[in-house]
């Protein structure tokens, strides 16, 4: 079975620095980040191959999860633990078929339970629903309630909550019952990714 998304799940910032990636990606596994997904919107193929596949060398001497965000080629590639999925990022089904049944297939879902129910019966494992609250990277992100974390409670998968997180906040979203938050500027953004990490994954 893959293995669950649970706790901090960090994501990693378009950066054209990789030496500055990797040390604060590895900062942020030190501090308690569980999970780590590579997200480049980048059209340089070659530097994502390279980001990706340091990523994935790092996330593997930490006994991390790496997922790729939106490109299952990529995460074959590179032989990360699965790929997160937009939209418009491809099928559930063949993203299955190209990475196994070992991989970790997550969907964004955005404010939509019934695309979470869609996606878990495509053979998803889990469901992000955000923004949460008001993000940078997606500022024209549909605000996600809440409450939509209790009521996907029985969908039988991981749900993972994304936009705007970050220390102040992030206690509410666990308390509303998301198992994972997804953090981008509450970690990458900070002075002191580690010690941002160690904070946000105390709440579990």
């Amino acid at each position: 079975m893959p293995r669950a998304i649970k706790g901090l799940y960090a994501i990693t910032p378009d950066s054209d620095d990789t030496e500055r990636l990797l040390e604060q990606a590895a900062a942020a596994l030190q501090g308690g980040a569980r999970a780590l997904q590579y997200r480049n919107k980048s059209r340089d193929a070659a530097r994502r191959l390279w980001q990706a596949s340091l990523l994935a060398s790092l996330c593997r001497s930490r006994g991390a999860t790496l997922i790729i965000n939106d490109d299952a080629q990529l995460a074959r590639a590179v032989g990360a633990d699965g790929v997160h999925l937009g939209r418009d990022d491809g099928d559930i089904a063949a993203a299955r078929a190209l990475l196994g049944p070992d991989a970790i297939i997550g969907a964004s879902c955005y404010n939509q339970l019934d695309l979470a129910r869609r996606a878990v019966a495509a053979g998803a494992d889990y469901v992000a629903f955000g923004a949460v609250f008001p993000s940078a990277t997606k500022p024209d992100a549909a605000a996600a309630p809440l409450g939509l974390f209790a009521d996907a409670a029985g969908l039988g998968v991981a749900t993972v909550a994304i936009g705007g997180i970050h220390a102040g906040n992030a206690g509410r979203v666990v308390a509303a019952g998301a198992d994972a938050i997804a953090v981008i500027g509450g970690l990458f953004d900070q002075l002191d990714p580690q010690a941002a990490a160690a904070e946000l994954a105390a709440l579990f």
